[in-house]
């Protein structure tokens, strides 16, 4: 309780202050950057004399900042394996042209992926997938990206790792000697939150406002789009193996359909294996039901008579082939530049396939596709080639760009991992992750560090992917924002903020402070990031179940789940911020919406913790 008249502050509490006042309100103008602020405050602090430059430095060695950079490569991982994929097209799939359906497996999936990896990562992967099911379904994507965001910020609510407040606030109790945490005791509130936010989105989804109907994107073009623009049905079939074919069980080397028969073999598709489509090569053996996709005709090639001839039944080929197939085959469309080594070779000297696995399956001479065989045409400065292989094949061209210039991907391109094929042993790595961090056989930093060293080993993810994948601006504001912690502990600010809390709820019960804590953690997540804010806050509300004498556990879920509570404003947390533009929407969105279900989530928070965790 505070004495009727208070003593003036000292005069290192006062610059600490000074300092802390000055980085919010830096943080709600936006100006500098979050990152730059969180820097200039941990070179500032030591100039107090509350804490050195050590200390201030302190937050890079903090094993949670660790931690968090670990999750970020755990996270690309699942993106660069297709996993994050898979889910957005399993939402697909069970939502069908229904909005109500689509908002609610579209805000599932999101929390849960987002309880293993970082949501903004999970939200800005989501996005293109929203916009396009968007177009599909005829949503407007001011229904849906809200929703998003809501589910990634609650996906903070269901495990230890589902957001940087929990490590944080975890760290703390470590820190005062308490065991802290368990992976997944933050799910009995969030699991309960969570489908409060869905039926509450399906409830008042036609008042969030945002963006009408996507219109297609004109400057993205489909892979059957260009399909039609180079002609390719008039030249290319599939034609299945059926049995007793002269092409069973034979090489393709051996066969050399190219030079006998005027035939291009550019794709083998295998049904008996998944549908897998297969690069032919000289020592492929083709089996009985396999289909060839046949390019490059000679003028007045008799594909019947071709069939007849080695036992293959003709299979239709749609315009959708190659959307279908996306995952395996990549197009690309490149130009061939003046100074290439390639001007003046025909396609087949050219030798692109051996050389760069890509087969030319489209040839334009300025506006005039080739509509005949394409082995024997010259290449001229400023053709544009049509190339097809798999995605990785195009990816190291796009970044040599010798001979020929990668000039436009599809729209499908978007959708493709490049480590599809390591999907399962990339499952295998975080499931064992997940449960060692569950069971704690080892520090959690420790796990994280072994998955990623593990990803990396199975090729899941390379090193180049693990470092971009780090959200830097994110971890400097956590390093710059941690030493705040050291020096209002150390100068009295913690034990202050306490009592002045205690002192405020005056004879009020232990929830009250609890909705007092929340609602303090909420508000200053509207002007400073829901990360600064739980450095800030889980020292103060564990000072104040000191000064009760109760156990901190209640106050330190209360100051997590509050500050991942942060629906209020688009500045609020980064997750928001992502879905602003996209979404089409005004601050004011975002006040209308989330204000009304920040107090649902308050009502819970209070309601619940102390039944699960007694003071």
């Amino acid at each position: 309780m505070f004495p009727d008249s208070l003593p003036a502050l000292p005069t290192d509490l006062l610059l600490v202050l000074a300092i802390l006042l000055a980085t919010v309100t830096m943080f709600a103008l936006n100006r500098p950057r979050m990152d730059v602020v969180a820097v200039m405050a941990m070179v500032a602090l030591p100039f107090t004399g509350v804490i050195d430059m050590g200390e201030a430095l302190s937050g890079f060695a903090n094993p949670n900042v660790i931690l968090i950079a670990g999750l970020f490569v755990v996270g690309e991982a699942l993106v660069r394996t297709g996993v994050t994929q898979k889910i957005g097209d399993w939402v697909a799939a069970r939502a069908g042209r229904s909005e109500a359906r689509l908002i609610f497996f579209l805000m599932l999936g999101a929390a849960l992926l987002s309880s293993i990896m970082s949501s903004t990562g999970v939200v800005a992967i989501f996005i293109p997938m929203i916009l396009r099911i968007a177009r599909t379904a005829r949503v407007a994507a001011g229904r849906l990206m809200m929703p998003l965001s809501m589910a990634a910020l609650i996906s903070g609510m269901l495990t230890l790792i589902g957001t940087p407040p929990n490590l944080i606030v975890h760290a703390e109790l470590v820190r005062r000697g308490e065991p802290g945490f368990g992976f997944f005791d933050f799910a009995p509130f969030g699991l309960p939150i969570l489908a409060l936010a869905i039926v509450y989105v399906l409830i008042v989804r036609r008042f969030m406002g945002g963006a009408e109907v996507v219109p297609p994107d004109p400057s993205r073009r489909s892979l059957a789009e260009w399909v039609a623009e180079y002609g390719l049905p008039a030249r290319q079939a599939r034609l299945r193996i059926a049995p007793g074919s002269g092409l069973a069980g034979q090489r393709l080397s051996a066969l050399d359909l190219r030079a006998r028969e005027g035939v291009n073999i550019v794709a083998l598709e295998r049904p008996g294996r998944n549908g897998a489509v297969a690069r032919p090569r000289a020592e492929t053996v083709p089996a009985e039901g396999d289909i060839l996709l046949i390019d490059a005709r000679e003028p007045g090639f008799d594909c019947p008579g071709f069939a007849a001839r080695w036992g293959l039944v003709e299979e239709p080929l749609s315009q959708g082939w190659y959307a279908d197939r996306a995952a395996a085959i990549g197009l690309a469309e490149a130009m061939v530049p003046p100074n290439s080594p390639l001007v003046g070779q025909s396609v087949t000297g050219a030798r692109i396939r051996s050389r760069h696995d890509l087969a030319v399956i489209g040839l334009r001479h300025g506006p005039d596709a080739v509509t005949g065989a394409l082995k024997d045409e010259r290449l001229r400065a400023g053709d544009t080639l049509l190339l097809m292989g798999p995605w990785h094949a195009i990816r190291r061209v796009r970044e040599a760009q010798r001979e020929f210039l990668i000039l436009d991907l599809p729209d499908e391109a978007e959708n493709v991992a490049p480590e599809a094929s390591r999907a399962p042993w990339a499952l295998a790595v975080i499931g064992l992750m997940v449960l060692a961090m569950v069971t704690g056989v080892l520090p959690n930093v420790h796990v994280v560090l072994l998955a990623c060293l593990a990803l990396g080993l199975f090729r899941c993810i390379d090193m180049t992917g693990a470092y971009n994948a780090m959200h830097w601006k994110s971890l400097i504001l956590i390093v710059g924002m941690l030493p705040f912690s050291i020096a209002l502990e150390r100068t009295g600010g913690v034990d202050l903020a306490a009592q002045g809390l205690v002192w405020l709820a005056g004879e009020a019960s232990p929830r009250m402070l609890l909705a007092a804590i929340f609602a303090t953690t909420a508000l200053f997540s509207l002007f400073i990031s829901n990360t600064a804010t739980a450095v800030l806050m889980a020292p103060v509300a564990m000072a104040v179940a000191d000064s009760l004498g109760i156990s901190p556990y209640p106050f330190a879920m209360t100051v997590a789940l509050a500050a991942s509570a942060a629906f209020m404003t688009p500045v609020s947390s980064p997750v928001n911020t992502l879905v602003l533009g996209p979404g089409g929407y005004r601050f004011v969105d975002f006040v209308r919406i989330g204000v009304p279900f920040t107090l649902i989530t308050l009502a819970v928070v209070v309601t619940m913790v102390p039944v699960v965790l007694p003071f």
